[in-house]
């Protein structure tokens, strides 16, 4: 434990005989006593009851200064050793210096030098009787009382300097068994003398129980455990709540597994907890996320007859809660026989933690119905889950019932609503809010800068943020610097979101933690990959976050593969994915078709128990329906419990790619016999499926039904779909009559549609129309010129090609290269066009001309209009040969069995000539191939494709 060593300042020898020892008992209630100590007497009178076998002569000493001296005005002067006036010897003069006598009761405060010991002190250490009646004073005021008290006289103490006048002082890294502190120095003493020593012990036990919850009331747990190991165990076990309070400092502070092993010795050595003990370790059970170890505490409170009462109970809901376990939380909410206020609370904090509005906002009904009047805290609870899900009408009407009650005085209220008008898009009344509370600290401040960025007033966010370093002082924390940056990626403003970054480099801010995973996720939302892949790097400490924020930019931003590679650093570090790494891993495979490796996630998921989220369920039907597994999909979707929206139209994106457009829409059927209301999106994807299928009646009959049965207004994307169906089907006139028959201006999407639809029925007269729109429009890309260079090209009009090319060279754009990509034996392989870089290109390019040969002499001629060069036919018919798609389908031929499917991904449209070249494969080598490009599969067998030419 810690000892209190007396520290001699100038105390000296009064008289031959050496004074009694140091008064354990009193030196530590000295130091931990509340009240003012007394003030010595100038001229103190002669004790009569007091018999000294050796005469005692006045000593004067130096008066002690009225204030303590700092270094600038300590005087180099020290007062030498006082001396004792013989008979007849006149007193010693000590100039400018004030003469005075001390009196007894600050003398017994001085020890005699040479018997200083640091762990023996006499026996003779019985309290002074003013010092019994303290004791009993201060035990009447409580013990919480005095530790305030006592904290408030250390803080002073310690800011005027210390004791540099002599007295005491703590030293933590002295560590003497508690028995030492007690021992008897001089054996020789009287019997008679025994009993008072006993009774100090016991003292001193009692002092040390009290310095061990001073130090608990300090927030150091490690020093009061230290001093609680020195206690005896009969007195641990005699008081309960010297393990309830050492057991409580671990749960606030940690580390909380101290916190369980201390209650496991407590039941190991017979000790019967107590409710409040109960709910300490629970605490740090939520802390850790142990349910195990919480399961095992609630059997023990019903062993102890303890699951009725509300204190424990409510603990135990609240430990549920903080472990996500929602159903056992309310199972046992509901057997309570008792609930008040805090207990309503923990539930409620539960379901609105958890999205769950309905439940929360029903168990607030509930609560009033019963006659509880909810509190400020139920306010502040359930004001997050109405901010997420935008509820304002009942934000408003729970802020109206707030103001009727005083509760908007609140700054955990106040703060709440701030953030809940922010988070509704209602920025004027969250600054009436901000404006209206007397008292701000810096979750407020935080809150309202949030609240601008999420509004997208970034330049009003600014101001707020200068402003706060006005009134508040300081550099602004990196809670509020990350919100910042988080609406920079909202508003995707990359250049705001630099600034940001140059600005906390200023504060020594961007090597924080929680700071530094939203500078990646900030530049990976804003496009900017490689700054956000080099800070990732630069980065000395990742964790999950971190690599969630990477991995989901790269798929984003089409870097699929890096992806991939990210993910199988982090397993490498040890870093365990979660939740969010499978949202973003599960894209990734579904990009690139990489099937083993979307399985194995899969299988992850379910070990892991993330399939019980219906969104990781969403991710896993798009990523098997993007491999071209729709039965494996379709599984998945009919075994997921909880179905939303967004899972029915997964399925249906996933018909319509494989051109099954009469699958869609009979889904659609079910979809709305089962109840679920179709939104935006589901209509975009049905006529999307009626388009990779030719279904042009289908289409227009979706499109009348979604504003007369749905009342959904046709957007932009609705508007092309349509034009894109009627466009594939050869009906250019109509689709162009849609377009110029909109209830507002087509973008460039609408009319690149057109454009499409005009290659495929090689439509030139249209096709340059439309082409001089969309360059009208100001919004030409690269896709543009290169449609109507292709149309160009089939025409052989090679000069007007050769001018679109020179035209979109000199506008700067280029040409998005195609690749194409393959998985075998879990390794995904990436070609480009005339690629030689792959290790096996050797045996690549010889099985391309051995199929080159096959299919020649059954009848496939090369298609140059494909290739957009005016070169010699030769070199054309090379060119054509060594697309990617090709190579990747060459490099399957060779490694799969002739029984398995080979599966090929294109990041652009499939070319013609492949399409067609890709017919006769199949029937060459018997076997079944599958491509997949922006737009659909193709499933290739026995000379034929599924999409039945609309593509």
């Amino acid at each position: 434990m810690v000892a209190f060593k007396p520290l001699l300042s100038r105390g000296y020898r009064l008289h031959n005989p050496p004074p009694p020892p140091c008064h354990l008992v009193t030196l530590l209630r000295r130091y931990f006593s509340s009240e003012p100590q007394p003030t010595p007497s100038p001229e103190p009178q002669p004790n009569a009851n007091f018999r000294s076998p050796v005469p005692i002569q006045p000593v004067s000493y130096p008066a002690k200064p009225q204030a303590l001296p700092t270094e600038e005005t300590q005087p180099e002067y020290i007062p030498g050793r006082p001396l004792r006036n013989s008979e007849g010897q006149q007193e010693r003069e000590m100039p400018n210096v004030e003469r005075r006598s001390w009196s007894r009761d600050e003398m017994r405060y001085m020890k005699d030098g040479p018997t200083i010991s640091t762990v023996s002190y006499a026996v003779r250490v019985a309290p002074l009787p003013e010092d019994r009646e303290n004791v009993r004073e201060e035990e009447k005021g409580g013990r919480f009382e005095e530790m305030e008290v006592e904290r408030r006289r250390i803080d002073e103490f310690r800011r005027r300097g210390g004791l540099r006048y002599g007295g005491m002082e703590v030293r933590e890294e002295v560590n003497l068994p508690f028995p030492q502190l007690i021992r008897v120095e001089n054996a020789d003493k009287k019997v008679e003398e025994k009993s008072k020593a006993v009774y100090d012990v016991k003292e001193a036990i009692r002092l040390v129980k009290t310095s061990s919850l001073f130090y608990i009331s300090c927030k150091k747990p490690q020093l009061a455990c230290r001093v609680f190991d020195e206690i005896t165990h009969l007195e641990r076990k005699n008081k309960t709540t010297l393990w309830d309070q050492m057991i409580r400092a671990y749960a606030w502070d940690g580390p909380f597994e101290k916190a369980i092993q201390l209650y496991d010795e407590m039941i190991d050595s017979g000790i019967k907890p107590t409710r409040y003990t109960y709910t300490f370790v629970l605490k740090a059970c939520s802390a850790l996320q142990d349910i195990e170890t919480g399961v095992k505490i609630r059997g023990h409170v019903k062993r102890h007859n303890l699951d009725k009462d509300v204190y424990v109970c409510t603990a135990l809901v609240n430990f549920y809660v903080k472990c996500g376990c929602l159903v056992e939380a309310r199972e046992l909410f509901d057997e309570m026989p008792e609930r008040d206020v805090v207990a309503w609370n923990a539930m409620i904090s539960g379901f609105s933690s958890n999205g769950m509005y309905l439940d929360a906002t029903g168990l607030v009904l509930e609560m009033q119905r019963r006659g509880l009047e909810p509190n400020s805290s139920t306010v502040a609870t359930i004001l997050p889950v109405i901010g997420e899900i935008g509820r304002l009408k009942e934000g408003k009407s729970l802020h109206g019932f707030c103001l009727r009650r005083g509760f908007d005085r609140d700054i955990v209220v106040g703060t709440g609503f701030l953030d809940m008008y922010g988070k509704c898009g209602l920025l004027v009344y969250a600054m009436r809010i901000f404006r209206a509370l007397a008292f701000k600290n810096e979750v407020t401040w935080s809150a309202i800068v949030g609240a601008c960025v999420t509004c997208g007033s970034m330049l009003e966010g600014f101001e707020l943020l200068g402003k706060m370093r006005v009134e508040v002082g300081g550099s602004p924390s990196p809670v509020m610097l990350a919100t910042v940056v988080r609406g920079c990626a909202k508003l995707n403003d990359l250049s705001m979101g630099r600034q940001m970054h140059c600005y906390m480099i200023k504060l020594g801010l961007s090597f924080d933690f929680m700071v530094g995973n939203t500078l990646v996720s900030m530049y990976a939302k804003c496009g900017s990959i490689n700054d956000a892949m080099g800070f990732f790097e630069g980065m000395q400490v990742k964790d999950s976050v971190s690599y969630n924020a990477v991995i989901s930019g790269c798929v984003q931003n089409g870097y699929a593969e890096e992806a991939l590679q990210l993910f199988r650093k982090m397993q490498v570090a040890g870093v365990e994915p979660e939740l969010a790494t499978m949202m973003g891993f599960l894209p990734a495979c579904s990009y690139l078709a990489a099937l083993q490796h979307g399985v194995c996630g899969h299988s992850y998921s379910i070990v892991r128990g993330f399939t019980a989220d219906v969104s990781i369920c969403n991710a896993v039907i798009n990523m098997y329906s993007k491999c071209g597994k729709m039965e494996a999909a379709r599984r998945v979707f009919d075994r997921t419990y909880e179905k939303d929206v967004v899972s029915w139209n997964a399925m249906i994106v996933g018909y319509g790619i494989h051109g099954l457009g009469k699958e869609a829409i009979l889904l659609f059927e079910d979809m709305k016999n089962g109840g679920y209301k179709p939104d935006e999106i589901t209509f975009i994807v049905l006529l999307s499926a009626c388009s990779h299928s030719g279904l042009v009646a289908e289409g227009k009959h979706l499109l009348r039904a979604m504003t007369q049965e749905f009342n959904i207004v046709p957007k932009m994307d609705h508007y092309f779909c349509m034009v894109d169906l009627l466009g594939r089907a050869g009906f250019l006139d109509e689709a162009h009559k849609l377009i110029t028959t909109m209830p507002f201006v087509p973008d460039a999407h609408v009319w690149n549609a057109l454009l499409a639809a005009c290659r495929i029925h090689k439509n030139i007269p249209l096709a340059e129309e439309v082409s001089g729109k969309i360059q009208t429009l100001g919004t030409a890309s690269s896709a543009n010129f290169v449609l109507l260079c292709n149309l160009y090209t089939t025409a052989r009009r090679w000069d007007d090609a050769a001018n679109i090319r020179i035209q979109q060279k000199e506008i700067g754009f280029k040409k998005k290269p195609g690749c194409s990509w393959i998985e075998v034996n879990g390794v995904v392989h990436g070609f480009v066009g005339g690629d030689w870089s792959h290790q096996e290109s050797r045996k690549i390019y010889k099985k391309l001309e051995e199929l080159m040969s096959e299919m020649k002499r059954l009848g496939y001629t090369a298609e140059f209009e494909f290739v957009y060069q005016d070169i010699e036919e030769e070199e054309k018919e090379n060119m054509l040969l060594y697309h990617s798609e090709k190579l990747a389908v060459a490099y399957g031929i060779i490694s799969f069995k002739p029984e398995k499917t080979i599966m090929v991904t294109k990041n652009l449209r499939v070319c013609g000539d492949c399409h067609t070249a890709l017919k006769y494969i199949t029937t060459i080598t018997k076997r079944e191939i599958t491509v997949r490009d922006t737009t659909r599969f193709h499933h290739f067998k026995n000379g034929a494709c599924s999409c039945g030419e609309f593509w």
